[in-house]
């Protein structure tokens, strides 16, 4: 790879030298390094032993991190202009920072937590977890149909539930709301059998004639449907790169393979034009 030269490099402080320097791997990967110590930093703080004997170190290292942060934020705002606000990563790398710098005072103290959220900032930095957030983003308009269904079946059990269990366990389906919760705890199979199940069958024998039919549609049926969508939105999105690649490859081939037609044109032209010369000289006039 040839080193820019001069003229080619782009002079210090401008916007060009800016973008190049905050997309320099080693910047991006200091970055990412971090990210890490300051969700390590911030776990450790929760601790009362670590805070009673580094608490202050810890105050000072979250300091000189945001620092960082905002320092980088700074380069890219000046870097890109107002390109940098046409990332959705950016405007999410802004916000995460901004919630960093809210007062840490008296009566907002709960904001300190917010601070965590920094650690979220590793979705924005890695390129692989780039991908898995968007193709869950892409995944969404399948999963709204998912969920307007399995919606209309919980509402539809949830009020049988109501109507058949309501007044004998009041404390599980007693009102539609209860019911919508516990329906949810069986679907989750979280104590469900022990915890709900087996003590309605105490009472209604055929109870299960319910909610075995309700797990097998909801727990193993329809939330099956939402891994299915998003296994195919990530293959989608990894074939949809590999397309990328392989058009890019393709039409660095296809310049490369111009480029040697043409000095190949330019061979035999120059072939053509000593066959002649020498053809001339061959000439018996010439001798």
């Amino acid at each position: 790879m040839s080193e820019l030269t001069a003229e080619e490099t782009p002079a210090f402080g401008s916007r060009a030298w800016a973008q190049a320097f905050i997309e320099r791997p080693s910047i991006t990967n200091a970055i990412l390094v971090v990210i890490i110590f300051n969700a390590i930093t911030l776990g450790l703080g929760t601790s009362d032993t670590v805070q009673a004997q580094v608490g202050g170190l810890l105050d000072v290292i979250d300091r000189l991190v945001l620092a960082i942060f905002v320092i980088e934020l700074t380069i890219k705002l000046y870097a890109y202009g107002l390109r940098f606000f046409s990332s959705a990563w950016n405007i999410f790398d802004l916000i995460v920072v901004l919630l960093g710098l809210l007062p840490d005072r008296q009566g907002l103290s709960a904001l300190r937590g917010l601070r965590v959220i920094r650690a979220l900032r590793l979705l924005s930095v890695i390129p692989q977890m780039r991908a898995v957030v968007q193709a869950l983003l892409d995944a969404l308009p399948g999963m709204g149909a998912v969920i307007v269904m399995i919606s209309i079946v919980f509402y539809v059990f949830a009020v049988m539930s109501t109507l058949m269990y309501g007044e004998a366990f009041p404390e599980w389906f007693g009102t539609l709301g209860r019911s919508l919760y516990s329906l949810f705890q069986i679907m989750t199979l979280e104590s469900w059998s022990m915890g709900i199940v087996r003590p309605v069958m105490e009472v209604f024998p055929f109870a299960w004639a319910f909610f075995v039919p309700f797990i097998v549609v909801t727990a193993f049926s329809v939330l099956n449907l939402f891994i299915g969508l998003l296994v195919n939105t990530m293959q989608s999105a990894v074939e949809a790169e590999t397309e990328a690649e392989i058009s890019k490859l393709r039409d660095l081939v296809k310049s490369e393979t111009d480029v040697v037609d043409a000095h190949v044109v330019e061979l035999r032209d120059e072939i053509r034009a000593l066959r002649t010369e020498v053809a001339a000289l061959r000439r018996p006039d010439n001798g």
